[in-house]
């Protein structure tokens, strides 16, 4: 089968939508099919950049691109799954989110309100075209029907080179992976870090935008004794700092998926989350594999301490991580058979 997957490219920005594409990509490959991932430039700002984007890529029709027969679309992103195909799937990784539930109408200029009905215009519609939807996780699903009246269905997936993590002794400290953005709420680790009663370290690992103000934070805290920022680490480093860990901080606003989450399952690690983490939530249990807490320091601080006065009710809740990162059975080839079933 000769498949295109859709997804965007904003320079110099990678992430998890960067690698779910590749991976996807690659599995399809290893299927036999023949695939071409088809990205589209996308910026941010202004709005009419996004617009223009949105009608580009309405007007594709990748049924015969070129004379080249196309048998099937997968398409993961806002605005790419505007494409026309017959036989077209949309695994939604997320919508635009700053014209859904980071939308706020109290700020929002004239030229962002018009962004965001004409994005939900856009998306009800052609969305409601493709042949099947499917969502990275139920939060995302959620989203589409209160927002859009569409249903998908929840389809997860592995992160990257999962197998090779593993567990190993803790060396008492708490892991916060992730790139260095508003919406990663690394700064609500550094202010629970300002309240704990245990001088537990935290190593931060991730580079992005928030870098200085993160410093500055740290500084004006004088945390810079046990709260390290480590930058961008290798895979290699990333899996030995997930086996030593005491625990993992993963407290995004809302978030759609989440690889750091699963990570630390993998690595027999529990997490600690918040009650507003989004997709984060449908795999914590509280008390069982990590702690959901309230988006506030203090609580998040009370969290690092029990684990720092018990280093063996973590081990426990990571045992439990483990076991249910184990029952999910998060493999490619499924992926593959119920997006090409579909």
């Amino acid at each position: 089968m000769r498949i295109v997957v859709t997804a965007n490219q904003a320079p110099f920005i990678r992430g998890g939508a960067e690698s779910h594409a590749e991976n996807l990509v690659a599995a399809l490959r290893e299927h036999g099919h023949q695939v071409e991932l088809l990205r589209f430039y996308f910026r941010f700002h202004p709005p009419g950049a996004i617009e223009s984007l949105m009608r580009y890529c309405e007007q594709q029709d990748l049924a015969v691109p070129n004379g080249q027969s196309v048998d099937r679309v997968i398409s993961l992103q806002f605005p790419g799954y505007g494409v026309q195909h017959p036989e077209h799937i949309v695994w939604l990784l997320h919508q635009h989110r700053a014209a859904y539930e980071l939308y706020d109408p109290e700020t929002a200029t004239t030229a962002e309100r018009r962004l965001r009905d004409r994005i939900h215009d856009y998306d009800t519609r052609v969305l409601a075209r493709a042949r099947a939807r499917f969502a990275n996780s139920a939060r995302v699903a959620e989203r589409l029907a209160s927002c859009n009246g569409l249903q998908a269905a929840p389809l997860h997936h592995p992160p990257p080179a999962v197998e090779q993590l593993q567990g190993g002794e803790s060396w008492g400290y708490i892991l916060c992976p992730s790139r260095l953005e508003t919406l990663k709420r690394q700064w609500l680790l550094i202010e629970a870090a300002a309240r704990t009663r245990v001088d537990t370290p935290i190593l931060i690992a991730g580079d992005g935008g928030q870098r200085p103000q993160l410093e500055q934070l740290i500084a004006e805290r004088g945390l810079g004794h046990r709260v390290r920022l480590l930058g961008r680490v290798s895979e290699a480093e990333k899996r030995q700092l997930y086996a030593h860990a005491l625990a993992v901080f993963f407290g995004p606003q809302d978030e759609d998926y989440g690889y750091i989450t699963l990570e630390a399952m993998a690595a027999g690690k529990p997490v600690i989350t918040c009650e507003d983490s989004g997709g984060v939530l449908g795999f914590v249990e509280h008390g069982t594999t990590g702690w959901v807490v309230p988006p506030q320091a203090e609580t998040v601080a009370d969290a690092i301490d029990q684990y720092a006065a018990d280093p063996a009710m973590a081990a426990r809740q990571g045992v439990g991580g483990r076991a249910a990162f184990d029952a999910l059975d998060l493999n490619w080839n499924r992926v593959v058979e119920t997006l090409l079933a579909a």
